[in-house]
């Protein structure tokens, strides 16, 4: 089990998220923000090719092929999370009723947020909408941790562009890589400064640069080994000392400073 009162920055772990969850202490984590799978495979039409302008990317990434279930989920969110933390789950249009059906009785307050992307990907064809909002359900029981101060601030909407420029990584390039506006406004109203958030769907330490940027401490699970040294290799850059283990068991090697586990 690790010690989270050993981190002072961060810790991330390699590995299947839903074996690590396990080495995580009950009722240690004050912010749950992740990006899981969407289950869109069988809705991809493939890839899109111009002469004119560069590829559009409509297809899918190899990890959501897998059927993600939030079931899964419940026994190890319920457990780890502190009496007075929060979840925050980015998710599409098919998988909201799931979470509702499955996290709605056990928390006191089941809701959503929309993102609304203000550059979304075109639809050339215009054969539907544009695929410009995102849904993040949200859960959180009665004591949790809420920083809003003004009615203003209280909008369950979220608008910000899709994450472009220098914060995109080119590589490896991650699909769905979210922008660090938008987590941080998550981070900023649902957790206090050095409080530890949970990512275990990190991709390329999104949420872990975000939190560490507003003094948040951050643990991060990638299972991709491409994804997770770009997540190394991020969280370095983000000028937060680290210090490298072969494993979270080597106590006494344990500084004051983050680590790495895998």
């Amino acid at each position: 089990m690790i010690d989270v009162n050993t981190i002072d920055s961060y810790l991330l772990m390699q590995g299947d998220c839903m074996e690590k969850l396990k080495e995580i202490p009950s009722g240690s984590i004050e912010l749950i923000l992740c990006d899981p799978p969407y289950n869109l495979s069988k809705y991809s039409t493939g890839n899109m090719k111009f002469e004119w302008r560069s590829d559009i990317n409509n297809d899918v990434a190899k990890w959501d092929l897998k059927e993600l279930a939030p079931a899964d989920f419940l026994e190890e969110f319920k457990r780890v999370l502190s009496p007075t933390g929060n979840i925050f789950v980015f998710t599409s249009y098919n998988l909201v009723g799931k979470w509702h059906q499955i996290f709605d009785s056990e928390f006191d307050t089941f809701q959503f947020m929309v993102w609304h992307k203000t550059n979304p990907v075109p639809n050339i064809r215009k054969s539907s909408f544009l695929n410009s909002c995102e849904l993040i359900v949200c859960m959180w029981n009665k004591g949790h941790t809420w920083n809003f101060s003004r009615q203003n601030e209280m909008h369950n909407f979220i608008e910000s562009p899709i994450c472009l420029g220098n914060e995109r990584l080119k590589s490896p390039k991650h699909p769905t890589q979210k922008p660090l506006n938008v987590l941080k406004q998550i981070i900023k109203i649902a957790s206090r400064e050095n409080d530890l958030v949970l990512d275990m769907f990190m991709g390329v330490a999104s949420t872990g640069v975000a939190a560490r940027q507003l003094n948040r401490r951050f643990i991060g699970i990638e299972i991709d080994d491409e994804y997770f040294k770009a997540c190394e290799k991020r969280m370095k850059e983000s000028k937060v000392t680290v210090i490298e283990l072969n494993s979270f068991n080597e106590a006494e090697l344990y500084k004051k400073a983050g680590k790495v586990g895998t």
